[in-house]
């Protein structure tokens, strides 16, 4: 009997010791997220046609389907939120070389209580279907930071304040390590804001310097603001100009004829009408910027391709595409670039192509998970870089260096996981990955630009 006891005793220990170790081993298991279509299919615009009405940037769906990186998120739990370092003396021969053909749009509208009292565009609402037949399917109120943000991904600096210096040194600092030259601010006028944020055209001076002090230059990416107009257009351009214009690090793009205006990206220029831009835009216009102190290089985005001939209308000196959505919009579709190429040198404007390592928004748009665009480890990016880089563009520009809340950030990135929530990340790879590879991709084209550039009689510096 004591032999049987024994021996029961030394099988119930071992089947103990078993299933522990069969634990341990499944939580350190990651969980497998690949489930989504081979590489390559979602890179096929013709696979994705567009199926989402164009709206404004607060509510509009923009992406292609992947499972791979799809998000479930009500989350709540505790998470470690890194510091950035601390300002530290540059030394101006330390830095690389910047690619100042090479521009990255920028967001300054983050906000947390340390800095601003509250959190700002972290706490993002999940924004409702505007059919209410889907809409009832999805979750519906805000994000709750610090642990619960409104992004697929989460960043190595935690839920950070735009305002906070340290916080956009470590920006610079990053932007310059990709070899990126120019920084294309998002900008409302002073006192206006979108949304789900605040003002923030006070940051600019702070941003200036920080960007000066890693030789970046910034330019201004301006949004769609309320009632915007040919007259209130002249008027915060010349703000901008009168204000930021004499800094070291405002941008001005050297032109085929010598001259080195200012460039300003006007993001839904397209729900403004033609007419109304040629006041500004055109020589003859009656807010006409042309040949003033005030003139500049007006950068369109070009969404369909109808909106080709408006921009002729318009008077704008180029176009640019913003989405880093192969396949969602005529402009954003890189077998369409080509013949956008074509078009522009034809009409003598600049050819911008826009280029974005992914896209993820279903973090606040829970339903839209038919537009994602997966990273697969960087080669989505590759593709899109490669497809820019054989237009021979005057200028490249990233989708984005923080729009977290769309995914399409190369800002790094970090592995987190709450009790409800396991957020993307750029794993097997670094944090800065995509910092790496817009490096590599910048120097590469930085060469290729020089090929052509006397070609084209393009600037060179």
């Amino acid at each position: 009997m004591a032999k049987f006891r024994r021996k029961t005793c030394i099988i119930l220990s071992l089947f103990i010791l078993f299933i522990f170790c069969l634990m341990m081993v499944l939580k350190m298991l990651r969980p497998n997220t690949a489930f989504g279509t081979p590489f390559g299919l979602d890179l096929l615009p013709e696979l994705h046609p567009p199926n989402a009405p164009l709206e404004n940037k607060a509510d509009f769906p923009k992406s292609d389907r992947i499972n791979m990186e799809t998000n479930t998120k009500n989350l709540k739990a505790a998470g470690v939120t890194v510091q950035p370092p601390k300002d530290s003396e540059v030394n101006p021969e330390e830095l690389p070389p910047l690619n100042y053909f090479l521009h990255v749009f920028y967001y300054s509208w983050y906000g947390n209580p340390q800095f601003d009292g509250k959190y700002v565009h972290w706490n993002h609402p999940v924004l409702e279907h505007w059919d209410p037949r889907i809409a009832k399917n999805y979750p519906q109120g805000r994000h709750t930071p610090p642990d619960d943000i409104g992004s697929s991904f989460y960043p190595e600096l935690g839920s950070y304040s735009s305002r906070d210096p340290s916080v956009i040194e470590t920006h610079m600092r990053q932007m310059c390590s990709a070899s990126i030259g120019v920084l294309a601010l998002s900008w409302y006028p002073p006192d206006s804001n979108d949304e789900n944020g605040e003002a923030t055209d006070h940051l600019v001076p702070t941003i200036l310097d920080k960007a000066h002090k890693y030789n970046i230059k910034v330019t201004f990416h301006i949004e769609p603001y309320h009632n915007r107009n040919d007259q209130n257009m002249y008027t915060n351009v010349k703000y901008i100009i009168d204000k930021y214009g004499s800094h070291p690090a405002f941008y001005r793009y050297k032109t085929r004829t010598g001259h080195s205006l200012p460039m300003f990206y006007v993001y839904d220029s397209y729900i403004t009408k033609p007419d109304v831009w040629a006041n500004l835009l055109t020589s003859s216009g009656s807010q006409s910027v042309r040949n003033s102190p005030y003139d500049g290089l007006f950068i369109a985005l070009l969404v369909e391709e109808k909106h080709k001939n408006d921009i002729l209308q318009s008077g704008f000196d180029g176009i640019y595409t913003y989405f880093a959505t192969n396949g969602f919009t005529y402009g954003s579709s890189h077998q369409n670039w080509a013949n956008l190429k074509s078009f522009c040198d034809k009409n003598n404007l600049i050819f911008i192509p826009s280029v974005g390592p992914g896209y993820i928004d279903t973090s606040i748009r829970p339903w839209n998970t038919q537009n994602t665009r997966n990273r697969v480890n960087g080669k989505y990016y590759e593709v899109g870089l490669s497809a820019a880089l054989q237009t021979h563009p005057s200028l490249i520009s990233i989708t984005s260096f923080n729009e977290w809340h769309e995914g399409t950030q190369i800002e790094k990135a970090v592995p987190k996981r709450t009790i409800t929530t396991a957020y993307l990340d750029y794993r097997p790879h670094k944090p800065s990955y995509y910092l790496e590879l817009t490096r590599k991709w910048s120097e590469k084209y930085s060469k290729e630009r020089m090929t052509y550039a006397l070609d084209q009689r393009l600037p060179t510096s």
